[in-house]
């Protein structure tokens, strides 16, 4: 791994580089129609933590129109899109990731699924910001119902009672998620001064309870595997892709792992990628659950808040061990 540094980028901006990987091909792929999905999830978040999701539901016309709106808002001039930022968390930022140092070869629009927040955010579509906002929640209707069916899978795969234990943290009203259009560009010349590619979003773990995520089919996500090899994902822009969030870890009590991914951007075409982050509520209590806990089975993390993890997590660096803080240690 090199370290790029070019006037191009803003003065803060020191862009890591890292060789591409090939892609890899055992990736678990979930048909949400199998009568045996449940199982399957089961298995995928017990060895990645990711899957990808096929016969999902959700319409391809509305991925795509989604899609066409964040390339024409990408596209616009750069003083244009800065009135959408900088992101409070919430709007466009570009390069930035987060306030503690972070960046990447990224430019993104943050936004919360409360469609009152949503709309404050999307003024910058000054033609007919009304066209934008109504692809987001058509968009975002489908995919949290397709995000219900799936939890409540996991529910039942895990033989829990109640399978609304993590959906309902996602349908209450309070439910504090988002959603995420990134944009990778490509920048070639940049590449071919290191040799590499450019890293997009450095590694990371998603600290909500889970992420789903919907790409063009330009390549570039990357997972790191339990012996920690990173391998690419061959992308697919008709499937979703769902990542293990760290508040799933803790609720499971780390039967499932959270996945660390990065993202690299491709030399020549861009990548457009749309991130639904499934929260609970500010004030949700979250320890793991008892009934997935084998007799004398200890916690292996403290109780918290969801606002208490979410301003810790917020404070770290993207690769932090954020979890860490939340971990019991010997004779708790």
């Amino acid at each position: 791994m090199v370290v790029l540094s070019q006037p191009a980028l803003e003065p803060f901006s020191v862009i890591k580089t890292c060789k591409p990987i090939g892609l890899f091909s055992e990736i678990p792929v979930i048909d949400l129609t199998d009568p045996h999905a449940k199982t399957l999830i089961i298995k995928a978040c017990e060895e990645f933590g990711f899957f990808k999701l096929v016969n999902h539901g959700v319409p391809m016309e509305l991925m795509t129109k989604l899609e066409a709106l964040a390339n024409s808002f990408f596209n616009l001039p750069q003083p244009e899109k800065d009135k959408a930022g900088p992101p409070d968390p919430y709007g466009y930022g570009n390069k930035k990731i987060g306030p503690n140092g972070d960046v990447g070869w990224v430019e993104y629009l943050l936004l919360h699924t409360n469609p009152q927040i949503l709309s404050q955010k999307t003024s910058i579509f000054q033609e007919n910001p009304q066209i934008f906002r109504s692809a987001v929640e058509d968009y975002m209707l489908e995919v949290k119902r397709m995000t219900f069916e799936v939890l409540e899978l996991m529910a039942d795969g895990l033989e829990i009672e109640s399978r609304n234990v993590f959906s309902r943290l996602l349908r209450d009203d309070k439910s504090d998620s988002c959603f995420r259009l990134n944009h990778y560009p490509p920048c070639p010349e940049l590449q071919a001064l290191s040799g590499g590619n450019l890293i997009g979003f450095g590694e990371h773990t998603d600290p909500q309870i889970i992420s789903v995520l919907r790409s063009n089919n330009t390549t570039g996500l990357q997972i790191c595997l339990k012996e920690g090899t990173w391998v690419s994902v061959p992308p697919d822009q008709t499937s979703f892709f769902i990542n293990v969030g760290d508040i799933l870890q803790v609720m499971t009590n780390g039967r499932f792992t959270s996945v660390k991914h990065r993202v690299l951007a491709d030399p020549l075409k861009s990548r457009i990628s749309m991130i639904f982050f499934g929260g609970p509520p500010l004030s949700e209590k979250i320890a793991p659950l008892p009934s997935l806990m084998a007799e004398r089975e200890g916690s292996l993390y403290k109780e918290f808040t969801w606002f208490e993890y979410k301003s810790s997590a917020y404070t770290s660096r993207l690769a932090d061990h954020r979890l860490g803080l939340f971990e019991k240690t010997a004779g708790q």
